[in-house]
């Protein structure tokens, strides 16, 4: 009797399956380097400084913890909701689908399964989703 591997989102298994952080790593250098190449991206690009180093660090550890690995977004800058993070944005449903785009490029070329590309993209909608309302509900 063969024991089946937990399915993504359990545990740490969504970590595993990016690679762990050298692997998120990976996944957000490519996913800046989209943004920093598609034209259609050029909004949300600007939402940024001009280095992206603290960005890039930011999103990595966040997505650590966020996948079920260690939670090193909070080891060095502290809590974080991200829907109120991005409050001060003007980020409607062209940005939230832009930045979509950028992540599932990066996803594309990334080692990871075919499966866990499509469940990553799914799971990354919800909260991109949650950050276009919380700053369409702001002042």
């Amino acid at each position: 009797m063969s024991q089946e591997e937990p399915r993504y989102g359990t545990d740490d298994t969504s970590f595993r399956a990016a690679g762990g952080e050298q692997g998120v790593r990976a996944l957000i250098d490519a996913f800046y380097a989209e943004m920093d190449t598609l034209p259609e991206a050029r909004g949300i690009r600007a939402m940024h400084p001009a280095n992206l180093e603290i960005s890039a660090d930011k999103l990595t550890r966040f997505l650590c913890g966020w996948l079920g690995g260690p939670n090193l977004y909070a080891e060095r800058y502290g809590r974080i909701v991200i829907p109120l993070a991005h409050r001060h944005l003007a980020i409607g449903p062209t940005e939230r689908d832009t930045w979509l785009v950028c992540m599932k490029r990066a996803l594309a070329a990334q080692p990871y399964p075919a499966e866990f590309k499509a469940y990553l993209l799914a799971q990354l909608s919800l909260p991109a989703e949650r950050i276009r309302s919380a700053c369409e509900d702001s002042p």
